[in-house]
């Protein structure tokens, strides 16, 4: 971890601001079976109050599959943070007075779309138990942790037809399938973002198969960081939340010295 560390620091050092864009489930916040009780703990949520204070050398952001208000709301995150919702199709500043959003606007038919979605994807988890549905601003997704192995590959199987035939984006996660009716992954965020900051560089940390995507769009002088296990084009590796809550607790240590 040192010498992550040591990498993220020559970032800030040379090339300010460092943008850290953090996954939420499963890199801050455990994963829960119950997604509601998704929760960061009182030191990951220190280091980011502390990072934001410093927008001259660092930048935050999350980049969830959430959808933007949901992740607002169980985030709880610092005034200054950048959210990025529903991998990518939401975004929105926290400001002292709550959501400086930047609205997602549907065309008659992409609406029409996002509603035959809904009535499609509900069909997948009608009688199947642990298999529920999750509507989005922009997107249909459904959920299968709590599902039955054999219940779960037939659901999702059936969810990735319906969204190779209807859906814009498709994104086959764990325990998941969104289908969105317009085209958005989190390393077209991430690209966006850094270029209107003006980020020197970039520290990416993620869990999911979405976030691979991201891990694909960082440059030779970014850090992309895989939590946990899985196959990953991440360069580094920490071993779940609490190691990278401590990376992230050592590099707000490093900015409060300087």
């Amino acid at each position: 971890m040192s010498d992550l560390l040591d990498a993220a620091w020559s970032r800030i050092v040379g090339q300010p601001p460092l943008l850290v864009a953090l996954d939420f489930d499963g890199t801050l916040a455990p994963l829960q079976d119950d997604p509601e009780q998704s929760r960061m703990s009182e030191a990951a949520a220190g280091a980011l109050a502390t990072l934001v204070t410093r927008p001259d050398r660092v930048r935050v952001a999350l980049v969830s599959g959430r959808a933007l208000g949901d992740l607002y709301r169980l985030a709880a995150p610092p005034v200054g943070t950048v959210l990025i919702g529903s991998h990518g199709a939401e975004r929105a500043l926290v400001a002292e007075h709550g959501l400086d959003r930047q609205d997602i606007r549907l065309t008659p038919e992409q609406a029409d779309t996002l509603d035959a979605l809904g009535s499609r994807m509900q069909s997948v988890a009608r009688g199947r138990d642990g298999v529920w549905v999750e509507t989005k601003p922009a997107a249909v997704v459904v959920h299968t942790r709590l599902a039955e192995e054999s219940v779960r590959a037939q659901a999702e199987a059936e969810a990735l037809t319906i969204g190779h035939e209807l859906g814009s984006a498709v994104l086959h996660g764990k325990n998941v399938v969104e289908v969105s009716v317009l085209t958005a992954d989190k390393g077209s965020a991430v690209t966006s973002l850094r270029m209107e900051l003006g980020a020197g560089a970039v520290l990416y940390a993620g869990d999911d198969v979405t976030d691979e995507h991201a891990f694909a769009a960082l440059g030779p002088e970014d850090i992309g960081v895989k939590v946990g296990e899985g196959r990953t084009v991440a360069a580094h590796r920490v071993a779940g939340t609490d190691a990278m809550t401590a990376l992230l607790v050592a590099l707000t240590d490093r900015v409060s010295r300087e």
